[in-house]
């Protein structure tokens, strides 16, 4: 079996890509190998003047745009801002592995930043979305779950690393469902997700973290990281190969912790169907946005009442 390069993405000349976190690491590279096949990309990154410094060293048409996911005034001027169609949609940026913060909403920053900013952006701007929308995840998936009695971390006490592991799966439920209403709605968009394995990202390269388990944690995946361009690859590889709504892309050797991008499985709990229409209603509560294609008909299954409304306010 072949084995896929950034060279061997199809030609998207002419069309529109948005790809957010994307003045650094996989974001950087999706981005960066889109451009210089032809497309027509928009950095959307929290700092603007590293995005432009960023954008001039691609070739094409290029361009960085301010947007802060940790603060949904700026997620909803971002998609006021954003004319015309997008054909690719990549939802990469995040916040890693921090210690307790909030967004300017009172969310807790990494599941505010990594899940709930994405999925109002995506609810925004679905209408004009044309042809995919790509949701960045990681291996976290398989030790994380959202748990809806206290999503914003007001009661449990905080690890950085399980709410970064609760952010995780919650991306990949939000890509399933994102799959399944546009479908019901009659919408042609397709949803796929990707993870870089184990690589050499921002997170496993940060200095100075305070706890004993990160450092630990670093060392193990010294032994078994691959470069953060090797990492990269699923992402670009879930945004155009001919794969069918609803996959997961990811390395294909030693558990899915390296190798040439292909698509990989997802732990049972990343592939709850109750637990993903549960995330996202209430993620819409949360965000006040609303899926846009109009109403999928729940089937008798569906309407069983999923949720429960006192895990819906904030800490």
């Amino acid at each position: 079996m072949s084995r896929f390069s950034l060279a061997d993405l199809p030609d998207p000349t002419g069309r529109t890509a948005v790809v957010t976190g994307a003045s650094s690491g996989i974001g950087l590279v999706a981005a960066r190998a889109l451009a210089e096949r032809g497309a027509r990309v928009v950095l959307a990154v929290r700092d603007p003047e590293k995005g432009e410094a960023v954008a001039a060293t691609m070739k094409g048409p290029v361009q960085a745009r301010a947007l802060e996911l940790a603060d949904l005034s700026s997620v909803r001027a971002f998609a006021g801002d954003t004319p015309g169609r997008v054909d690719l949609w990549v939802n990469k940026a995040g916040h890693s592995l921090v210690p307790l913060s909030r967004t300017a909403d009172g969310f807790e920053l990494q599941f505010g930043a990594n899940h709930l900013g994405h999925l109002a952006l995506t609810n925004l701007l679905l209408p004009r979305i044309r042809e995919r929308v790509v949701t960045v995840a990681s291996l976290g998936h398989r030790i994380g779950s959202p748990d809806f009695t206290d999503l914003q971390w007001g009661r449990r006490s905080y690890r950085p690393s399980a709410a970064y592991a609760q952010s995780k799966p919650a991306d990949l439920l939000f890509a399933a469902e994102l799959q399944r209403r546009p479908t019901r709605a009659g919408s042609l968009v397709i949803s796929t997700a990707a993870h870089p394995g184990i690589s050499a990202t921002n997170p496993m390269r940060a200095e100075k973290r305070p706890y004993l388990g990160f450092r630990v944690e670093k060392a193990l995946v010294a032994l078994v990281a691959q470069s953060a361009e090797e990492g990269a690859l699923p992402t670009p590889y879930a945004a155009t190969a001919d794969l069918p709504g609803d996959s997961c892309a990811g390395p294909d050797r030693l558990w899915a912790m390296r190798g040439a991008p292909a698509p990989v499985g997802r732990s049972a709990r990343a592939r709850d169907g109750s637990a993903a229409r549960r995330l996202w209603e209430v993620s819409e509560d949360l965000t006040d946005t609303r899926f846009p294609l109009g109403r999928p008909q729940p089937s008798s299954r569906e309407r069983t009442h999923l949720r429960d409304p006192s895990t819906q306010g904030l800490a």
